[in-house]
């Protein structure tokens, strides 16, 4: 099979991670922080190990593991919020952004603006500027598309969010192992990721990282291992929003998933490159393609339709006919989709990795021609 689904969740996992992972599942299943005797005391080592590799790789103060991307940003959203507040977003982002809003929305009054990208399908920093209200208190932004991969100017509306006094927040889902993702760099108190995407890490885990001393209340509530003696959840990070038990398994992982990717040499990442780039350039030479975002986007990310089919099918013909593994749909980002016309009919999404090779790119395009004609 060939699969271009990377963006949703990376199908090749390095020999070092799943290694990490089977070690994980035999010796450190116990519950870490949540007691004395040795397994436990293990377990809560990995656990700090792993925090110490997430820092280092984005730069943050304090780590909080959850139970995926979604989970960290609903963690910022509704940790956040303000009655009657306002917040800026854009009409890039996923519906674990779109949706805890519009609910924060029918529960405390909270208002929301998605701003719109400019004619090259980017955002521009001045419309989030332009976006800010009195009683505005954070902005959240998506790293990168994962419809189109357009890049937000993600440091440039952190020098905005600095200058209002604004909590911002990044969503890494598509950049974090594509992008640099060094949060004094961008300028943000939250960012938020998963290792199974870009690191190429495991599912069942997310991140959320957090520069600073940004306000920050628990949303869920339970078991901490701390302050058992109180019925009050505590507030401390990274203890106080890690109720019940951590996957050490996939969290352990994530430590070979962050050297495998620190290890990584410049080469693989520019055959990623050179693959996204020819993957977009044949496209676009097919009659009846149509291809969405030109303009600083992910190398990985393509994004397109074929005239007159709707992009389900499309899909259910790479995958009945050429075993080719690719999403389609609306991708969780309707308003995204409002923007580029395609609410109707959907995508058609390739989205590769480090793993893929471009004789896979040139089978797929061959593929897209057949059925195109």
């Amino acid at each position: 099979m060939i699969y271009f689904d990377n963006a949703a969740t990376t199908l090749i996992k390095p020999d070092c991670v799943i290694k990490a992972d089977e070690y994980a599942l035999k010796n450190l299943s116990a519950n870490a922080g949540r007691g004395s005797h040795a397994s436990a005391v293990k377990a809560a080592s990995i656990v700090y190990e792993a925090r110490k590799s997430v820092k280092s790789l984005t730069n943050c103060d304090d780590v909080i593991f959850t139970f995926n991307c979604t989970d960290a940003l609903n963690t910022v959203i509704f940790g956040t919020a303000k009655r009657g507040g306002h917040v800026v977003t854009t009409v890039y982002e996923h519906n674990s952004t779109l949706r805890p809003l519009t609910e924060l929305g029918k529960r405390l009054g909270v208002q929301f603006t998605a701003v719109t990208p400019n004619n090259h399908g980017i955002i521009d920093p001045s419309d989030i500027e332009r976006a800010i209200r009195p009683n505005t208190y954070l902005i959240t932004v998506n790293h990168a598309s994962n419809v189109t991969g357009a890049v937000a100017p993600v440091a440039a509306i952190g020098n905005i969010a600095k200058r209002h006094g604004i909590l911002y927040m990044i969503d890494g889902a598509q950049s974090v192992g594509y992008l640099d993702a060094d949060m004094r760099e961008i300028g943000c108190n939250y960012l938020c990721f998963s290792p199974h995407k870009g690191l190429h890490g495991t599912q069942g885990l997310g991140c959320l990282c957090v520069r600073g001393n940004p306000p920050l209340a628990p949303f869920r509530f339970g078991g901490t291992g701390t302050a058992s003696h109180t019925l009050e959840q505590p507030h401390d990070i990274p203890e106080g929003f890690e109720c019940g038990t951590l996957p050490v398994q996939s969290i352990y992982s994530l430590i070979a998933a962050i050297t495998h990717y620190n290890k990584m040499s410049l080469s693989t990442k520019r055959n990623l490159s050179l693959c996204g780039d020819t993957l977009r350039e044949e496209l676009l030479k097919i009659r009846g393609i149509k291809i969405y975002g030109k303009y600083n986007n992910l190398p990985n990310i393509v994004c397109f339709n074929i005239d007159g089919m709707n992009a389900a099918s499309v899909g259910d013909i790479l995958s009945d006919e050429y075993d080719t593994a690719v999403r389609c749909g609306l991708h969780c980002a309707p308003l995204g989709h409002k923007v580029l016309g395609t609410i109707n009919t959907g995508a058609v999404r390739a989205s590769l990795s480090y793993h893929n090779s471009l004789s896979e790119v040139e089978f797929f395009v061959k593929a897209i021609r057949e059925i195109a004609k």
